[in-house]
């Protein structure tokens, strides 16, 4: 073989100059996004993101229970285009996929929460701005419009919470959130072990991870200083103290209050029986977000996937329902919706990707997101969003 063929036959691909597009193509799956986020990040603030509570075990249930579901496909169905779009809250999206909470984003990458509703502004999905940000109500409404959503605990201060529901509504927010999971905090058993601290600290632990990811450090240090954005000025405290904040004696009265107070769409967050989530939507709810917190309160509570049907059967067909903890593949957004779901909400898969890549790396998630979803509709036979919601349980087995 001539050296002219044997060139023909060899295309070398270009170089990527870029660091952060070099390493993001490299990732084909939230598992790599992963894999790049942990040799980027350092420990404490890689294991905020990772962790659960306790010995960890509903976290590792939550994935299991997504992938124990097996697809019985309809074969030969002809279907040229699938359409993934849905409506969720009088809005129509083109994934049924939620972003949601996560607290002190910009630990993760300078980009923080701004990075993150700009990339589900990208791709018209809703973003969900956490109580525990470090990026305020009202610098990310400037900035990412226009379906973003405030998540809500209620805290000790009646009043603060109050205020937050209030700026959140004159901020244009559509939907508030109230999580009901964290009246205290779980024990996060990874943070404690790794002492870390909001806003950051120096200590030795700070010393060292600085000396093993250096490019993380420059980042931080020349982004805006890490703080409780909505209540500025509190002392630094650990994962676990931020948890005096929380209104431990919390009961359903405040849902009802907040029902008359908030304008907008109201989400109860965290129920984890059909009763309570029919009880949620007796005082006034729109919808419920089954949540276990992705496995960070309540060690060894149930999977929320495997909640999803006697909830819809509870709740009736009109009330949203969404689905967190566990979501890292477009195939568990679809055994989701077959069980009877309206969409899912993912937040360490989109915080995998902001660590690996910040914005850019938010945006790879959801695109990589979108097409597993839309080609395993493809491969079930289901050429639409509302066919799988139709006839979903007769396509799943275990």
């Amino acid at each position: 073989m001539k050296a002219s063929e044997i060139r023909r036959l060899i295309q070398l691909k270009p170089i990527e100059a870029d660091p952060v597009r070099r390493r993001l193509s490299a990732c084909h799956d939230v598992s790599d996004l992963r894999l790049a986020a942990r040799r980027l990040i350092p420990r404490p603030v890689f294991d905020y993101v990772d962790g659960g509570a306790d010995e960890e075990l509903s976290m590792a249930a939550n994935v299991r229970a997504f992938r124990k579901w097996r697809f019985q496909p309809r074969a030969l169905a002809e279907i040229t285009k699938v359409d993934t779009s849905t409506r969720l809250l009088g809005r129509e999206l083109p994934l049924p996929l939620v972003l949601a909470p996560t607290g002190y984003t910009r630990m993760m990458h300078p980009d923080g929460e701004i990075g993150a509703a700009r990339a589900a502004q990208r791709h018209g999905l809703p973003y969900t701005l956490s109580t525990m940000s470090t990026t305020s109500i009202e610098a990310v409404a400037q900035t990412a419009q226009p379906d973003l959503w405030f998540q809500l605990y209620i805290l000790q201060d009646s009043g603060l919470t109050k205020e937050l529901v209030d700026r959140a509504a004159e901020a244009g927010y559509r939907a508030l959130v109230v999580t009901i999971d964290t009246v205290i905090t779980g024990a996060r058993t990874r943070d404690r072990r790794n002492g870390l601290v909001i806003p950051p600290e120096l200590t030795l632990k700070t010393l060292a991870s600085i000396a093993s990811r250096p490019a993380y450090w420059v980042r931080m240090l020349r982004s805006e200083a890490i703080d409780f954005a909505n209540f500025p000025g509190t002392e630094a405290k650990t994962i676990q103290g931020t948890g005096t904040l929380f209104n431990p004696t919390v009961g359903w009265d405040e849902i009802v209050s907040l029902r008359s107070q908030w304008p907008g769409s109201l989400i109860v967050k965290g129920p984890l029986s059909p009763a309570d989530a029919a009880h949620a939507v007796s005082l006034g709810a729109d919808g419920i977000q089954l949540s276990n917190h992705g496995g960070r309160q309540l060690d060894r509570a149930v999977s929320p996937i495997d909640l999803v049907a006697p909830v819809r059967d509870s709740v009736g067909p009109d009330v949203a329902v969404l689905v967190d903890s566990g979501v890292r593949h477009g195939s568990d957004i679809a055994v989701a919706l077959a069980m009877g779901a309206d969409a899912a909400a993912i937040g360490r898969a989109y915080l995998y990707g902001l660590m690996a890549g910040g914005e850019a790396g938010a945006d790879k998630v959801l695109d990589i997101l979108a097409e597993e979803f839309g080609r395993t509709l493809h491969l079930m036979g289901i050429s639409s969003v509302a066919e799988l919601r139709e006839r979903g349980r007769e396509l799943l087995t275990r």
